[in-house]
């Protein structure tokens, strides 16, 4: 696999971006079976470069990672935990696990366990459980990532749905 930039649709509409995509694979965009639409919109609206990839259906990061056939170290993971009662993003690699000991004492919380599937269906609506983007700003919620998710040029990671990724560069995902 090589890493493939595209141009930044910026005059382009998230709901064209994703009834073009959903035409390239022959999908219906209003059966539901897209990426995220918020998360097409905020990519557009903060420049962020971005290469929407389908594959068949999976369900774990790692499956991913192999159906994408990319590095699992360079698939963004998203964990939502429930830190004091309150939801948190922590961004891993495919690779790797959230220690709930440490992710309590970086976030300075006294309680801390993994968010349940009501919980994320609830802060997700739109998306399926599992597949939440590692983009804060979409839920109103703090990112925190791992230190090796900062060492690669590019991270992958679930675009809404177990059937979609999206592909950015990882400078830029930050900045935004």
């Amino acid at each position: 696999w090589r890493w493939m930039r595209r141009r930044t649709m910026l005059e382009v509409s998230a709901a064209t971006v994703v009834a073009r995509r959903c035409a390239m694979a022959a999908l219906d965009p209003a059966a539901g079976i897209t990426p995220f639409p918020p998360l097409l919109r905020w990519l557009i609206e903060h420049d962020v470069e971005h290469e929407v990839h389908e594959h068949h259906v999976t369900v774990r990061a790692m499956e991913t990672a192999r159906a994408e056939g990319i590095d699992p170290r360079r698939f963004a993971k998203t964990v939502v935990l429930m830190a004091d009662g309150h939801a948190a993003l922590v961004v891993v690699d495919a690779l790797d696990r959230v220690d709930l000991a440490k992710a309590a004492a970086f976030l300075a919380a006294d309680s801390i366990r993994l968010a349940t599937e009501d919980e994320l269906l609830a802060l997700a609506p739109g998306c399926e459980v599992g597949t939440i983007p590692p983009i804060g700003d979409l839920f109103g919620l703090h990112v925190t990532a791992d230190h090796a998710i900062h060492d690669d040029p590019e991270i992958s990671f679930h675009a809404g749905s177990h059937r979609f990724t999206m592909h950015v560069d990882r400078e830029a995902w930050q900045r935004a």
